[in-house]
């Protein structure tokens, strides 16, 4: 992995570690509880987040395994990433694609056991990372379910923005929550 995608990988992992620092107060109780109708508990957040990075994976692994082509990163790449990047910081939602929405998010489920998922997870993705070929960062590799292609730092970049945009809702969750054992 190059420098600049090793800081930000680093950077992503630093912020899920303070989460998961944050939540270890809750009950998985109160983490599964949904704060009103149609909403996402805060597990249901965290693991439509778990989803979305596995599932990048899963294409980044299954893309690589034929050995494609792929373009050189461009201008087209940077505005599609900005455009990407300026949506996350809006409220403006969007149904979330079918890999990842509601219906396959646990309505109960424990704390720990997501947090050590995450952890596996974000390991694998880190080792895999690693093992490329140096110049596949300057590609279009990663194909985001509405931009469309994206280099890998610049897929680090979303899971950073989806990350904190997700986070802002689980915090609006947790800092209505009475803390256990604080």
């Amino acid at each position: 992995m190059n420098k600049r995608c090793t800081e930000k990988f680093n950077e992503i992992d630093e912020e899920l570690r303070a989460l998961f620092e944050s939540l270890k107060y809750f009950s998985d109780a109160q983490l599964n509880r949904s704060p009103s109708d149609g909403k996402w508990s805060i597990l249901q957040n965290m693991h439509h987040l778990l989803l979305g990075e596995g599932f990048a994976h899963q294409y980044l692994t299954k893309k690589l395994s034929f050995n494609p082509e792929f373009k050189k990163s461009g201008i087209g790449n940077w505005f599609r990433s900005r455009a990407l990047g300026f949506y996350m910081k809006t409220g403006i939602k969007r149904k979330a694609p079918e890999q990842v929405n509601t219906d396959l998010l646990p309505s109960d489920t424990k704390f720990w056991e997501t947090v050590k998922k995450w952890k596996e997870q974000r390991m694998q993705l880190k080792q895999f990372l690693e093992g490329l070929d140096p110049d596949l960062f300057n590609k279009q590799v990663y194909k985001h379910p509405f931009v469309g292609k994206l280099s890998l730092y610049q897929m680090l970049q979303f899971f950073q923005l989806h990350f904190r945009r997700h986070k802002k809702a689980i915090d609006k969750i947790s800092n209505k929550l009475p803390r256990q054992n604080d």
